[in-house]
């Protein structure tokens, strides 16, 4: 939980003021709190540990095939500007003798996501803390995103979207990542 909410909530009051708005006109008066609330919830990340999420469902199986959990939309905050990124992560493993409760994968991205950000980390910390946890023969992440710091600012590029990757174990064969980037790359089917 961010602490030294009054702090946090002066320092908006202080941007308002320094951006010209006043900040004791109505439609403001309660914009420093809203503020603080909005980045309680969007950096909540910081207070979970992402491990915790994995370990809570962790289960023996003689599964040895691919395990993906595809289009798990997130949204985090650029570190550099503060601005939104706004996307969607790709996440397989091949179980080495144990899986975990499908929840938990967009979960645990969910904990990531909740920290400022850049894309390259975040891909590499969904990789890493499943390969820590479950212990796979392989994982395989890719994430889609778009970046207002692209959009809203700067170049202005409003259709582009970055694509990260993280491949481990199996995933570094060339069929296995074949296959991976096949299914995840595959037009959708009807929804159930």
């Amino acid at each position: 939980m961010i602490r030294r909410q009054e702090e946090f909530e002066n320092a908006i009051k202080t941007i308002l003021d320094i951006i010209g708005e006043d900040g004791t006109r109505e439609g403001l008066l309660k914009t420093p709190h809203r503020v603080f609330k909005a980045y309680q919830h969007m950096t909540e990340g910081y207070w979970k540990n992402p491990n915790d999420v994995l370990n809570e469902a962790l289960f023996e199986s003689d599964n040895n095939q691919m395990v993906l959990i595809k289009d798990i939309e997130f949204y985090s905050m650029c570190e550099h500007h503060l601005l939104p990124i706004i996307g969607r992560a790709h996440v397989a493993y091949i179980p080495n003798g144990k899986v975990v409760g499908l929840s938990k994968i967009p979960r645990m991205v969910e904990v990531f996501a909740r920290r400022l950000q850049i894309q390259e980390q975040l891909t590499e910390q969904i990789a890493k803390a499943i390969d820590d946890v479950i212990a796979p023969k392989g994982v395989g992440v890719v994430i889609q995103a778009r970046h207002m710091c692209m959009e809203m600012r700067g170049i202005e590029k409003t259709h582009s979207t970055t694509t990260t990757s993280a491949l481990r174990g199996m995933f570094l064969k060339s069929d296995t990542r074949k296959e991976f980037f096949d299914i995840i790359n595959a037009p959708q089917a009807n929804r159930f």
